[in-house]
């Protein structure tokens, strides 16, 4: 597992300003919609700088798509994580367990959206969409928050993931893996 003095030394400066501008952000006691949202703008405007992402954030799996820490909030109280896509590669149908803010900073990703039947406890495919570089996208649980995503293009993706947990503990955001059928 990767130390806290790790995680630091890989950060750019774009990074290390993005998470000084989400502590407040998080520690301003408002209501998860509300910090999403903002965290969310922020993102938006992370996603612009020339180097968000150290070069060991950027590397992908051969057989799925990789999941790299880049921070962990010392409280913690959000992380940020990057996921790197090979063409193709996906991850199950799943729901989270905290609110979460998604930008896209290469390739595109294609968001598969599914509503869960309340008697029946089966799916059902809401929407389709395509995030395309700079795309930022939020949800806060429970609400529309079954999805797949995939990369829907034919060269890498790289997205920026902002969670409102500690991932470094957990392990992952996922709450819940949901069967296709």
């Amino acid at each position: 597992m990767t130390s806290a003095a790790e995680l630091r030394q890989l950060r750019t400066r774009a990074m290390c300003a993005f998470t000084r501008r989400v502590d407040k952000i998080v520690g301003s006691g408002v209501h998860p919609r509300r910090i999403a949202s903002e965290v969310a703008g922020c993102l938006g405007e992370l996603l612009t700088q020339p180097r968000v992402l150290a070069p060991a954030h950027l590397l992908p799996a051969p057989d799925r798509y990789r999941q790299h820490l880049v921070h962990v909030d010392p409280h913690g109280r959000y992380s940020v994580v990057s996921l790197v896509w090979l063409p193709g590669q996906r991850t199950p149908i799943h729901s989270h367990r905290c609110w979460c803010v998604v930008g896209v900073l290469r390739g595109k990703e294609e968001e598969i959206r599914y509503d869960l039947d309340p008697r029946s406890r089966g799916l059902h495919r809401r929407d389709v969409v395509v995030n395309p570089v700079g795309s930022v996208s939020a949800l806060v649980p429970p609400e529309r928050d079954i999805h797949l995503v995939r990369n829907a293009g034919s060269t890498l993706a790289v997205s920026v993931h902002v969670y409102g947990a500690d991932i470094g503990r957990l392990g992952s955001s996922i709450d819940t893996i949901y069967s296709a059928d």
